[in-house]
């Protein structure tokens, strides 16, 4: 559905992820112009706000989540904001939020990040007060369920009122630049997709690791654990981008068609595939740190450590494994792709006592935005002893390369797809669909042969069969 919505409706507009994403990214475009002078931004929560409270509430989330150089035009983006109480499960509510809202001229998009539990009270609203009319388009903030069951129920709801064209399913990481520069690296240089197969990829290590632990998702992330809140959205769709195939053109529909199939092609993880941990008392960053169940206030059976060995049954990746490791309270918080490759095939330099190294390819996501191709070159001298090779990195810092372009804050560029209408970084139904089935089925195995999580120290990289998951393939993790 192309149109250009000149209404955003924001729900949740006072919650957490609004004060640090939303508002921040949202004043950002602002400070740029980049979006329509007749937008207009309608928030809405429990909170009893009216438009001139929500105002001064959103420039104290600007002053303290957003740097002082991206606020230009601040006073001309707090003009923009209006605000309705709502309680979602109060049908009767949406009426005055529909009379807030007004008529669009061109069209509304609404972005919901809400618990999931009202998620079908709010659809239902927007439906009977004629808000899922028209030219609507929605955006879904995670989580979208907990299982196959939960997220299929979750998106039966939401198509009750918008055809799937209209769904915008987010993955915030979907939205960082160094991610969607995968698919410029791979499919915009001749160099890596010639070898970027089983033929000469020996395995990939994607991490994501993180120093916090509970903070303020105390509740939600014991339901959850590691591999609902990060393998099966976040990772997984790391994974696809590094493992699909060429899209016929760079929009929604080809893009989305390729992630799909290597999500159907992930081989079912037996139980002796899969390592699950979950932190005790240790030292983050110089600082001491309770465990997990002292933070939680009880025991707990909930993972915060996942490290998998995946397999995708295709023709381009048949035998080369896919390593994937998350956790909390890990030694440094870092996420990256390593992509290493085979070792050649006959060294020349053998009998004159050089050895080689396989080359590798790391990109660095966060903190860090970089690439780094490691090369082997010749150690520089006379050589009278015998040659001496070296891996040398080929170091390429995003900020450095492109010096001037300021950095972004993901939610910026998935804000304004939202409201452009471009659904190419965002989640189709039969993805969600496709990760929720491989995350339970490894659920289903943890369950059947009573996996409990191993502890770990805080501060560490996590189990340490972790490291003897990938070592008994002859594969050291990259820390």
């Amino acid at each position: 559905m192309t149109f250009t919505a000149d209404r955003l409706l924001l729900f949740g507009a006072t919650g957490d992820l609004s004060q640090r994403m939303l508002l921040p990214s949202l004043c950002a475009l602002e400070a740029e112009e980049l979006v329509d002078p007749e937008l207009t931004i309608v928030g809405t929560a429990r909170s009893d706000l009216d438009d001139h409270a929500f105002r001064n509430f959103a420039r104290e989330a600007l002053e303290k989540f957003m740097p002082a150089d991206r606020r230009s035009n601040l006073a001309t983006f707090l003009n923009r904001l209006h605000y309705q109480p709502l309680d979602a499960t109060d049908p009767d509510g949406f009426a005055a939020l529909a009379q807030k809202v007004g008529v669009p001229k061109d069209g509304l998009a609404i972005f919901l990040s809400t618990a999931p539990s009202l998620f079908e009270p709010t659809i239902k609203g927007l439906q009977q007060s004629g808000l899922a009319d028209g030219n609507v388009r929605i955006g879904l903030e995670k989580p979208l369920g907990t299982d196959l069951l939960t997220s299929c129920q979750i998106n039966d709801a939401v198509a009750a009122a918008f055809s799937e064209d209209r769904i915008f399913r987010i993955d915030h990481y979907l939205g960082k630049e160094t991610v969607q520069n995968l698919l410029a690296l791979r499919f915009a240089n001749m160099l890596f997709e010639p070898i970027w197969n089983a033929a000469y990829i020996d395995h990939v290590q994607i991490t994501v690791a993180e120093t916090v632990g509970l903070e303020s998702r105390v509740d939600f992330y014991d339901d959850a654990g590691a591999l609902r809140d990060m393998v099966q959205n976040h990772m997984l769709q790391l994974l696809a981008l590094v493992a699909m195939e060429p899209p016929s053109d760079f929009d929604a529909t080809a893009v989305r068609d390729e992630k799909v199939k290597v999500l159907r092609a992930l081989r079912t993880v037996a139980a002796n595939e899969t390592v699950t941990g979950q932190y005790t008392e240790g030292a983050v960053n110089g600082a001491v740190v309770p465990g997990y169940a002292d933070e939680l206030g009880r025991e707990s059976g909930t993972e915060t450590f996942v490290a998998i060995k995946a397999h995708l049954d295709n023709w381009r990746w048949k035998g080369v494994p896919f390593y994937l490791r998350t956790g909390k309270r890990l030694q440094k918080r870092v996420t990256e792709i390593l992509v290493q490759f085979r070792p050649v095939p006959h060294s020349i330099f053998g009998e004159k006592g050089a050895r080689t190294t396989p080359n590798s390819l790391l990109i660095g996501i966060q903190p860090e935005e970089n690439i780094t191709l490691k090369l082997m070159a010749k150690v520089p001298g006379l050589d009278r002893g015998g040659i001496a090779l070296r891996p040398v990195p080929l170091d390429i810092a995003m900020p450095d390369a492109f010096t001037g372009t300021q950095r972004r804050i993901a939610y910026e560029r998935l804000l304004l797809d939202l409201i452009e209408g471009d659904q190419t970084l965002f989640v189709r139904r039969d993805e969600v669909e496709a990760q929720w089935a491989w995350i339970d089925g490894i659920r289903k195995e943890w369950e059947r042969d009573g996996l409990a999580p191993k502890p770990y120290n805080a501060g560490s990289w996590g189990p340490s069969a972790a490291i003897a998951l990938a070592e008994r393939d002859g594969v050291s993790w990259h820390e």
